[in-house]
C-alpha cells in the first residue's frame, strides 16, 4: 500500500510557524528545540491554565509571543503553520482532531494517543483532512543507534533481539501509583526501537510484569516480554524501574542475533559488532564508528516534520506507522493481565470495532472505508497474524 499522501507547504517558505499546544514539562524541551531551529518560529503556546502558557514562554526568553487556553482562537490569531502537540496522553485525541480540523498538521510527543482505539481514529482522521499527523518518537533520532541500524543490516536474516534496561528513578506523582508504570510510560520507547531496527512488525507477545519487593511504586515496576515479530524474530524486552546498582543507559543495552554474527550497543556509545563469513570464519572486529546524522532528539523529529511538509516526504513517525508501537504496549500490558499469549491482530480488530462505535464525521466514514486494520496501516496479514 502506497503511503498516505498530505498537504505540503511551499518548498521556499520561511521558518515553519508552529503553535505549541501543552506547557508540561516536555514543552520546555520542545521550545528550545523550536527557537534553536533556523526552520521553525514560535507562533504561540495553548494551555488550559493561561498561566502555565504565559510562565513557559517566559522562562524560555521570549515573554511576547501569544498565549491562550483555546487552540482554535490562538490559531485564528496567530495563523501557524502546524501544530505541536505536547499535552498529555488522555488530550492526544481531542487536540489532534481540533488542528486537523483546522487544517493544521500535527507533529505529537508519543503515544500517538492513550488507546489504540484512540489512534485508530486519529488515522483515520489525518487521512480525511488530507494533513500530516506524525508522531515524535525522539529517541530514533540518536547517531549511534543509528550506527547500529547499519551494523545489523550486515549480519543477514536476524534471530534474536533483546533489550536490558535496569533504572531506579523516584519521580513521585504519578508514575507512582500507576498499575503498570514501566510498560505504560517507558516500554514505548524501545518497543518502537525494536520495529525500526528490525523492520519487522508484532505478531504476538507474551509478557509478565511484577514488583520487587522493595519497589517503591505501587504497579509492576519491572516486567520481561517476549514479542514474535514477522519472519520469525524473537525480541525480548528485560526492564525495570527499581534497580539500583549498575544501572544502564536510558535508551537500555541492546544485542541482536544473526546468521552472520552479532551486533551490541549500551545505549550511550558507539555500537560494536562481530561477524562471520558463510563458514563461521570471523571476519573484521565489526567496531562501528559513528553513522552519519542529522539532530538528535526532539529536534531530530522537528527537522524530520518540517522536511515532510517542504517535499511530501512520508516522515518514519507518521501516524499510520506508528500505531503498532502503541499496540505492543497494549498487547504486553493485556497478556500481563491475563496471563497468557495476546495476538496482535484480533488486538487490531477489537479496537478498529470500538473506533467505529466513537468516531463520528469524516472519521467515521474514512474507518468504514477501510477493507481491513492491516492495509489500512499498510501493514501485509503476515504482519498481524502468526504465519501459516
Amino acid at each position: 500500500m502506497t503511503p498516505q499522501s498530505f498537504r505540503t507547504l511551499p518548498p521556499d517558505g520561511g521558518p515553519l510557524r508552529v503553535l505549541v499546544v501543552g506547557a508540561g514539562g516536555m514543552a520546555r524541551v520542545w521550545l528550545r528545540a523550536i527557537l534553536a531551529s533556523p526552520d521553525t518560529e514560535l507562533a504561540g503556546v495553548v494551555d488550559l491554565v493561561p498561566a502555565a502558557a504565559e510562565a513557559l514562554v517566559c522562562r524560555a526568553g521570549v515573554p511576547a509571543t501569544p498565549t491562550g487556553r483555546d487552540v482554535a482562537a490562538l490559531a485564528a490569531a496567530t495563523r501557524p503553520d502546524a501544530v505541536v502537540d505536547v499535552t498529555v496522553p488522555e488530550a492526544h485525541l481531542p487536540v489532534t482532531l481540533q488542528a486537523l480540523a483546522l487544517g493544521l498538521p500535527v507533529l505529537g510527543e508519543k503515544p500517538v494517543a492513550a488507546t489504540v482505539p484512540e489512534a485508530l481514529r486519529l488515522v483515520a482522521a489525518s487521512e480525511a483532512a488530507g494533513e500530516l499527523f506524525m508522531v515524535s518518537q525522539s529517541r530514533r533520532y540518536d547517531r549511534h543507534l543509528a550506527a547500529f541500524r547499519d551494523r545489523a543490516r550486515l549480519l543477514g536474516r536476524p534471530g534474536i533481539l533483546t533489550t536490558d534496561f535496569f533504572r531506579a528513578p523516584r519521580f513521585g506523582g504519578f508514575r507512582e501509583t500507576m498499575a503498570h508504570p514501566l510498560l505504560l510510560d517507558m516500554a514505548i520507547h524501545p518497543f518502537d526501537t525494536a520495529r525500526w531496527l528490525l523492520d519487522a512488525e508484532p505478531v504476538s507477545v507474551r509478557c509478565e510484569a511484577y514488583n520487587p519487593s522493595w519497589s517503591w511504586y505501587a504497579g509492576d515496576a519491572a516486567a520481561t516480554a517476549v514479542f514474535e515479530m514477522t519472519g520469525g524474530i524473537r525480541y525480548v524486552y528485560n526492564g525495570s524501574w527499581c534497580s539500583m546498582g549498575l544501572e544502564t543507559s536510558w535508551n537500555g543495552a541492546w544485542r541482536l542475533s544473526g546468521e552472520l554474527g552479532s551486533a551490541a550497543w549500551d545505549g550511550e556509545h558507539p555500537p560494536e559488532a562481530e561477524l562471520h563469513d558463510a563458514d563461521g570464519v570471523p571476519l573484521a572486529d565489526g567496531e562501528a564508528g559513528q553513522a552519519a546524522c542529522g539532530p538528535e532528539g526532539v529536534a531530530g523529529a522537528l527537522a524530520e516534520f518540517v522536511h515532510a511538509l517542504r517535499t511530501g516526504v512520508t516522515p518514519t513517525g507518521e501516524v499510520h506507522a506508528n500505531v503498532l508501537s502503541l499496540a505492543m504496549v497494549t498487547a504486553a500490558v493485556a497478556s500481563a493481565r491475563t496471563d497468557r499469549r495476546v495476538h496482535i491482530g484480533p488486538l487490531l480488530e477489537k479496537a478498529l470495532t470500538e473506533a467505529l462505535t466513537a468516531a463520528t464525521g469524516p472519521e467515521a466514514a474514512r474507518l468504514r472505508a477501510w477493507p481491513s486494520v492491516g492495509e489500512a496501516l499498510a501493514v501485509t496479514p503476515r504482519g498481524l497474524h502468526r504465519a501459516g
